[in-house]
């Protein structure tokens, strides 16, 4: 930690011993921007005197100070606001309010290779701004956005480090992949876990395709745009933003003690097994662990950032340095992060301009233990944690870790050096016309170590020796993967307005190229000492060496029309044409037009005495995109070479191919129709949003059966199709009373109808096993994902009921199971497969959010509430209990609950210790409602600053995620699937979900 302070210092002095700060002319002007919804300061707000290049920006306390003429006029522009020029009239002090774009139509958006008044806007694009983003502390951006933007559902995780899942209008594919496209100051790329979200000066959503399709083959899920800030003309300007905090489990599992425990399994194989005891009396020894408690801790967060800005009328520049370090609440989990931006433009003559936008992060991660998590609901709480040195020897009792053990012994480490950017170069030969030639760059390089250290089951590891945990040899593993990046974008915009008519016409040629080599090694017995972890130090001939990689690469045509009348009628039209290596050259090819057209009411003749609407436009839109997430091999077959086979009483080397693949495969696509209606009302005080789309994914990827005789029993093929249909809906109010109070409030909420709606001879996709039992199954006129289980209707109370079931060897306090079935398609009096049924899905039928501010003279006051509603979640780690092993400790409140000839429950079952049946007895609603973050902030008196030279200070309280309301009893309602081509069929399924963190922290914003 000391040494990356050190690093921030040397930094900080170098950027001020290098920067001119001279600067003089007539009047010397200051003033503070401010957000006019909740008086919040605005950093990065450009100041340019009108007619000139003369300009600066405002610092992390939105205050500026610029030279100018008494009677100039001064341009305050920032992206996602409205446009202000301000003569000065002599005035040597000038404060100014900016309106955001959920109040002004004149606020400037971001969109594929452009920017756009919201007026202008013909598709569906949110913007959430770059201080609410940094305001909040988290580590990537896109956990600010939980309930801010309507349609965008963001699922989170506690472990630090982790990428969020973020769905645009529902889920779109099965097998590619479903997160949006991100696009970083023009670079495009599929994590931003990289950026420092104290850079960012606005996130852009573009959520329909006729916003999205200008980036073709990669927009099928949606795009999010991030613009980090940058400099302007005018004097230094530094800024140092810091937060420090802790972390702690939302919500954990109650597990049962060691009496509640011994009681519940003994009932169970007294009455209901071998007719013994199981937990014998002992092992009850005054000893009750709590696990949760024994791997899990209070954890320390704290996020530094040092920034500085400023220029001259030939170049203008941007330099931040940033630390995050957070500690997991897992014991031993960690993750610290070290970025540097430096963005800067070069003035090489009034038509030509250098930009470079450069970023380095290094993060270290160490890894967290996800068995721990498993192992802690199953372990028996007669058994301590540990004592001294020496350890619990959990499965002398059980066939299960202990997973302290497990921790401490285990080591995994990744170290990951990420260098992002963007060159380009503008050229505008004559009035209206820019040529713009831009190369992006992302190298990605992540060396990962893995270490199992040896220990016996002896007692030099346990307080009592046996049991089957052990790890006879230590075990090294080093994994280095090299990614490579570049993006190629050549356009050329042409902007004219005449009489009522203005257009921009865009038009541009794209490539990219991607490579990745991984080389993975392991060893055993390599010793302890990490100087020594080499793979030759190993045992000889225990090494092994694994080398893979992959390369495709894209090409791209694009063109867009944006065409105004009178700025009352609007039309955008845009085709792109994509070719990618991922597919075979029949279909390498996709075409992706899109239009969309808007009528500003508002602004027509017959408005003009109305005194209603402030703003009234009415939008509609088509759009085509395309999905080429999928590895770039699946078209084609791979041979093992060598294979032996006998002929003739000989031996022969011959050929064989391990799988069947569809040489025909081609584009996922998506075709989308959206309505919108945008409205504002009381002079833009009330203003709203309401959307209504379908899209509809042809082409998707899913399996296919085959006849056994070809030696697998299916393949990969376009063989269904998906829809997402849905209504999204947001309002916000702002306004402010005198001149101290101001405050604003927003809400949204969104409903989304996924379905699959043709396999066209594909198989059902069926989940992952859960214990012994598959869950989930994706089939036609269902959700994604959905879960396909026996439904449970109670417990049974007495032999009578028993006898008039289909569950003959039934006893009492049994779960009763629907008889839905049979072979004949009617029930058959037995319970198996057939009897399995379809009840929901993860997916939620909404989400929604509402949003606060309140600002009083100095006081800021700021919260965000997010929440879904229709989804359900399999609880896994309590079905899978009793696959393994019948000791596994149980829930408290199922001890407690359980049915009993005493306590006749109709919703717990008897105890038990083996499995129970997948059925909708696990099935859990998922629906929640958080307090994402609430802040309290206060910005000191300039004038009790001025004497220190400090230009603002502000010190604030800040909470995240501190209250959740749900019916759920694991963990958390927000369910992060791992990664992989599967993760959609197996979305809800809770089985080593890492818990939700509650974090408390202090922070401060000072700019000099």
């Amino acid at each position: 930690m000391k040494r990356h302070f050190t690093r921030l210092s040397v930094l900080s002095v170098f950027f001020i011993l290098c920067m001119n700060t001279a600067f003089a002319q007539n009047i010397n002007v200051q003033g503070t921007v401010s957000d006019a919804a909740d008086n919040l300061p605005l950093p990065g707000v450009s100041v340019v005197l009108k007619g000139t290049k003369t300009g600066t920006l405002t610092d992390a306390s939105g205050k500026y100070a610029i030279s100018a003429p008494a009677t100039g006029t001064l341009v305050f522009t920032y992206v996602g606001y409205t446009i202000q020029e301000i003569p000065l009239n002599n005035r040597t002090a000038l404060n100014v309010s900016l309106s955001s774009s959920s109040q002004e139509l004149d606020a400037v958006v971001v969109v594929g290779y452009g920017t756009q008044r919201r007026s202008d806007l013909t598709g569906s694009v949110a913007s959430v701004k770059g201080a609410d983003i940094a305001r909040q502390p988290i580590q990537t951006p896109t956990q600010a956005i939980q309930g801010k933007v309507a349609g965008v559902q963001v699922i989170a995780s506690g472990e630090p480090n982790s990428l969020p899942t973020v769905r645009l209008r529902g889920t779109g594919s099965t097998l590619s992949g479903s997160n949006p496209l991100y696009v970083v100051d023009g670079v495009l790329t599929d994590d931003i876990r990289n950026i420092n979200n104290a850079d960012i000066v606005s996130m852009d959503v573009l959520k329909d395709a006729s916003a999205t399709a200008i980036y073709g083959m990669r927009a099928a899920n949606g795009v999010l745009i991030i613009t980090t800030k940058k400099g302007a003309n005018g004097p230094n300007k530094i800024a140092y933003d810091a937060n420090i905090g802790v972390r702690q489990a939302t919500n954990l599992v109650d597990m049962a003690g060691s009496n509640q425990y011994a009681g519940y399994l003994n009932e169970a194989n007294r009455f209901y097994g071998s007719g013994t005891d199981l937990i014998p009396a002992s092992n009850l020894t005054g000893v009750s662990t709590d696990w949760y408690d024994a791997i899990l801790r209070t954890a320390l967060q704290q996020n530094h950032n040092l920034s500085l800005s400023g220029g001259s009328e030939k170049i203008n520049y941007f330099l931040s340095a940033g630390l995050l370090s957070d500690e997991g609440i897992q014991t031993g989990n960690k993750y610290d992060r070290f970025t540097l931006r430096s963005n800067n433009d070069y003035i090489l003559s009034s038509k030509l301009k250098l930009s470079s936008l450069v970023s380095y992060t290094r993060g270290a991660a160490q890894g967290a233990n996800f068995d721990a998590f498993s192992n802690s609901y199953r372990a028996a709480p007669t058994v301590a944690s540990k004592s001294g040195d020496l350890y619990g020897n959990t499965s002398l009792t059980g066939n299960v870790a202990n997973p302290l053990l497990s921790i401490d012994k285990n080591y995994s480490r990744a170290v990951n050096n990420r260098v992002q950017g963007n060159f380009a170069l503008e050229y505008k030969p004559i009035e209206g016309l820019t040529l713009k030639s831009a190369i992006g760059l992302d190298l990605d390089y992540l060396k990962s170590t893995g270490y199992a250290s040896q220990y016996l089951n002896d007692a030099s590891t346990f307080l009592i020796a046996g049991g089957n945990q052990s790890q006879p040899n230590s075990r090294l593993s080093i994994t280095k993967n090299d990614a490579a990046r570049w993006i190629w974008d050549n356009t050329a915009t042409y902007t004219k307005t005449f009489d009522k008519h203005n257009f921009t016409i865009l038009g541009g040629v794209t490539a990219e190229q991607f490579k990745f080599n991984s080389l993975v090694g392991t060893a055993r017995d390599v010793p302890s000492n990490q100087d020594q972890w080499y793979l030759g130090s190993g045992t000889g001939g225990s090494q092994s060496v694994g080398n893979s990689g992959d390369k495709y690469t894209r090409n791209s045509y694009l063109t867009r029309l944006n065409y105004g009348y009178d700025n009352r009628y609007l039309l955008t039209a845009s085709f792109r044409a994509d070719g990618t290596s991922k597919y075979g050259s029949e279909n390498r090819w996709g075409y992706f037009p899109s239009i969309g057209v808007a009528w500003n009411i508002s602004n027509e003749a017959f408005m003009k005495e109305q005194t209603v609407f402030s703003n009234l436009k009415l939008r509609g839109s088509f759009g085509r995109v395309g999905n080429d997430n999928i590895a770039s091999s699946l078209f084609y077959s791979i041979a093992r070479q060598n294979i032996p086979y006998y002929f003739n009483g000989q031996v022969f080397q011959g050929i064989a191919f391990d799988e069947v693949t569809d040489p025909n495969l081609k584009w996922e696509i998506t075709d989308e129709y959206d309505a919108g209606l945008d409205f504002a009302f009381l002079t833009n005080r009330l203003s709203g949003t309401l959307d209504y789309y379908s899209k509809k994914t042809n082409n998707s990827l899913i399996y296919v059966g085959l006849p056994g005789i070809l030696g697998d029993t299916q393949y990969l093929t376009n063989a269904a199709s998906i829809s997402n249909k849905g209504v999204e809906f947001s309002l916000s109010w702002a306004d402010q009373i005198g001149d101290d109070w101001k405050y604003g409030f927003s809400g949204n909420v969104a409903h989304n109808k996924n379905l699959v709606e043709g396999l066209n001879g594909g198989q059902p996709l069926v989940g992952d096993l859960v214990g012994n039992y598959a869950v989930t199954r994706t089939d036609n006129g269902r959700p994604i994902g959905s879960y396909f289980i026996l439904e449970n209707t109670g417990v049974f109370q007495n032999q009578a009921q028993i006898d008039a079931s289909s569950q003959k060897d039934a006893r009492a306090g049994d779960l009763i199971y629907k008889d839905i079935s049979g072979p004949a398609g009617i029930p058959d009096g037995r319970i198996d497969d057939y009897d399995r049924a379809y009840f929901g899905s993860y997916q939620p039928k909404l989400t929604y959010g509402f949003n606060g501010n309140v600002g009083y003279k100095g006081f800021d006051l700021n919260f965000g509430f997010y929440g879904t509603a229709g989804s359900k979640i399999y609880n896994g780690k309590k079905a899978a209990r009793g696959t393994n092993q019948l000791t596994d400790n149980i829930e408290a409140s199922v001890a407690k609950d359980r049915w009993t000839p005493n306590n006749p429950s109709s919703t717990v079952p008897r105890a038990t210790a083996g499995a129970l049946q997948a059925s909708t007895y696990f099935l859990e609603k998922g629906d929640f409602l958080r307090l994402n973050n609430l802040t309290l902030g206060y910005t000191l008196p300039t004038a009790m600053l001025a004497k220190a030279k400090i230009a603002n200070l502000r010190v604030y309280v800040t909470g995240q995620n501190l209250f959740t309301l749900t019916g759920y009893s694991g963990f958390t309602p927000e369910i992060l699937t791992a990664a992989g081509d599967r993760a959609n069929l197996n979305q809800g399924v809770d089985v080593n979900t890492y818990p939700s963190t509650r974090t408390f922290a202090f922070g401060i914003n000072l700019g000099f």
